[in-house]
C-alpha cells in the first residue's frame, strides 16, 4: 500500500507568507503521521493562492485550475487561512468556490488557521469545516489553530494538535491504530481481574 499524498494550501494573499510556512510544516508532520511506511513519508505539494490570485477571478484560469485537481486528488488536503474579518480569507473562498458540488468528496481534510488574536481559536471549526464539509471532504479532526506568537517556534503546538487528532485521523485514512503502550493494558487487566 502506497502512502497517502498530502497537499497544503495557504491561502494567504502574500506570497511567501508565515501562514504558507506553518501549512508547509504541519503538512509535512500530517506525511509523516500517515505514512504507511515509516522509511517513506507521503509525498507534500504546496499550493500558495497568492501566486494564483490574478487567475481565480478571471474566466479561464488554468494554474488554478491544476492547483485545484492536485488538492481534489489528495489523500489529506491541509486547507490553511490567516483570520481575516473573524473568517478565512476571500482568497481561499474564491478557490475553494471553483469547485463543483462533492469536489473534495473522498479527501480527508485539516482546516488550519493563524491567528493575531486566541479569541479566534474556532474560526477553523465555525467557518472553514462547514465549507470543507460542504464539499465533501471528510474533517475527522479538530481544526488546527495556531496564534502568531507560536509561529516562531511550531513544534509544540504541533504536538499538542496531533496528541489530540492522529488517532482520527489515522482511522479516516483507513489506517489501523498505533500499538498501544504495553504499559496502559496492566491498569485496564487490573480492573477486569478487579470486576470478576
Amino acid at each position: 500500500m502506497s502512502s497517502p499524498s498530502v497537499v497544503a494550501v495557504s491561502g494567504n494573499p502574500r506570497a511567501g507568507s508565515r501562514t504558507l510556512g506553518a501549512a508547509r510544516a504541519a503538512a509535512e508532520r500530517l506525511a509523516a503521521l500517515t505514512s504507511t511506511d515509516p522509511a517513506t513519508p507521503a509525498d507534500v505539494e504546496v499550493v500558495d493562492l497568492a501566486t494564483l490570485a490574478g487567475e481565480l477571478l478571471a474566466p479561464a484560469h488554468p494554474a488554478a485550475d491544476a492547483a485545484l485537481a492536485r488538492v481534489a486528488a489528495a489523500d489529506v488536503a491541509l486547507v490553511a487561512t490567516p483570520v481575516y474579518k473573524a473568517s478565512y480569507t476571500g482568497l481561499l473562498k474564491a478557490f475553494l468556490d471553483l469547485y463543483g458540488p462533492d469536489g473534495l468528496a473522498g479527501v480527508v481534510a485539516v482546516p488550519l488557521v493563524v491567528s493575531g488574536n486566541p479569541a479566534h481559536a474556532l474560526a477553523g471549526e465555525v467557518h472553514l469545516r462547514p465549507v470543507l464539509v460542504e464539499l465533501g471532504a471528510v474533517v475527522p479532526a479538530r481544526s488546527l489553530t495556531l496564534t502568531e506568537a507560536q509561529l516562531a517556534d511550531l513544534d509544540p503546538a504541533l504536538d499538542a494538535w496531533l496528541a489530540r487528532a492522529a488517532a482520527p485521523l489515522r482511522r479516516a485514512l483507513g489506517h489501523a491504530p498505533a500499538a498501544e503502550p504495553a504499559a496502559s493494558a496492566e491498569p485496564a487487566a487490573a480492573l477486569a481481574g478487579a470486576t470478576r
